[in-house]
C-alpha cells in the first residue's frame, strides 16, 4: 500500500472511531413494570373507574342531575337517578365480596336529590368499595363465598366474581354518564386533557 492510501485508511478510521465515541450511547431499556396478580389488576381497574364516576358525578351542574335525553321513555333515568343507582349497586355489590348485608344509605334511585347529597354519597359508596379491594390477595380474591340464590337456592361463587362485577356495572354506567355529559357540552374526565 502506498502512504496515501495508508494515510486516507487512518483517517476515515480515526472519523468513524471520533463518530461513534460521540455517539450516545442508547438509553437503557425501562424498568419492567411491577407484576399484578388478579387482586392488583382489580384494585388497580376499580380505582380508575372509581376516579372516574367521582369526577363525572362532581363535574355535571345541579340543575343538569334531572336531565333525561330528549326522545326517550320516562323510565330512563335521569343523570341524578344513574348517580344514586351508582350509590346503590356498590354498597350491594361491594357488600356481597365482603361478604355482608348492604350498609343502608339514603339514595333513592326513584327520587330526585340535590347533586351535593349523591355526590356525597357516591363517594361514601366508593371508599365502602375502596376498603374492599385494598385488602384482597391472590388467595382471598379465590375465596368461595355463599349467597342466596334464585328459588331458595345458594349460590357458590369467588369473591373476585362479585368484584369483577362491580368493575363491570361501574364502567357500564359510567358510559351512560358521559353520553350525558357530551349531550350537555361537557368534556368527561376520562377524555379530559386529550
Amino acid at each position: 500500500m502506498n502512504k496515501m492510501t495508508m494515510g486516507l485508511l487512518c483517517a476515515v478510521s480515526v472519523c468513524v472511531t471520533t463518530a461513534l465515541a460521540q455517539t450516545p450511547a442508547p438509553a437503557p431499556p425501562p424498568p419492567p413494570a411491577p407484576s399484578l396478580d388478579i387482586a392488583g389488576s382489580l384494585k388497580l381497574q376499580h380505582q380508575n373507574i372509581r376516579r372516574n364516576l367521582a369526577a363525572a358525578a362532581a363535574k355535571m351542574s345541579d340543575a343538569d342531575y334531572g336531565f333525561r335525553p330528549q326522545g326517550v321513555a320516562p323510565e330512563v333515568r335521569t343523570f341524578g337517578q344513574m348517580v344514586a343507582h351508582l350509590v346503590d349497586a356498590n354498597y350491594l355489590i361491594c357488600a356481597a365480596a365482603k361478604p355482608e348485608p348492604a350498609p343502608k344509605h339514603a339514595a333513592n334511585d326513584k327520587e330526585t336529590q340535590p347533586k351535593a347529597d349523591l355526590v356525597k354519597m357516591l363517594n361514601e359508596a366508593l371508599a365502602y368499595c375502596d376498603a374492599i379491594y385494598d385488602v384482597q390477595t391472590s388467595a382471598s380474591i379465590n375465596e368461595m363465598l355463599k349467597r342466596p340464590g334464585p328459588n331458595n337456592s345458594t349460590l357458590e361463587r369467588a369473591r373476585g366474581n362479585s368484584l369483577i362485577s362491580n368493575i363491570a356495572h361501574n364502567n357500564e354506567h359510567y358510559g351512560n354518564l358521559v353520553t350525558y355529559m357530551r349531550a350537555k357540552g361537557i368534556v368527561p374526565p376520562s377524555s379530559e386533557g386529550r
